[in-house]
């Protein structure tokens, strides 16, 4: 179970860190923007309901918060080429760069809290990213087809 128990720790740091980072940068945007416009750079164009199913939200939720995105010019709505009933979401350059600068913003709020770790430290922190994205990419891309 001590594998089991350092991957929930690992998830329960990563939230903790996430809601840390969003207070003391006091942004007003919600976190699933910033989960949407990372999806759609990963992922490319998507239909809501699969951009929904990839964000673990309702294709309600998704639809509403889609159209707030898209009249703030981070995103563009268009047909799907084989079904005109469905939308399909495109992140816009401004979408990209707002996403880059809110990146940037968030190393900058986090870096004091660890200022003070050596070379292992980082090396370790280093490692525990590199495996974790692995492992992440894997699934996301095996759930998205």
């Amino acid at each position: 179970m001590q594998n089991d128990d350092d991957l929930l720790r690992l998830v329960l740091g990563a939230h903790a860190l996430t809601r840390v980072a969003s207070l003391e940068t006091r942004n007003e945007a919600p976190a699933a923007q910033w989960r949407t416009l990372s999806l759609l750079r990963e992922h490319g164009p998507q239909r809501i309901g699969d951009l929904a199913a990839l964000s673990r939200v309702t294709q309600p939720g998704m639809t509403r918060l889609v159209a707030q995105m898209a009249d703030a010019g981070l995103l563009e709505r268009g047909h799907d080429e084989h079904d005109s009933r469905a939308t399909v979401v495109t992140v816009t350059p401004a979408g990209l760069a707002a996403l880059d600068e809110w990146i940037q913003v968030l190393g900058a709020a986090l870096a004091p809290r660890f200022s003070d770790l050596d070379a292992d430290d980082w090396a370790a922190i280093r490692r525990a990213a590199d495996v974790v994205d692995a492992r992440t990419r894997t699934r996301t891309a095996e759930v998205s087809r």
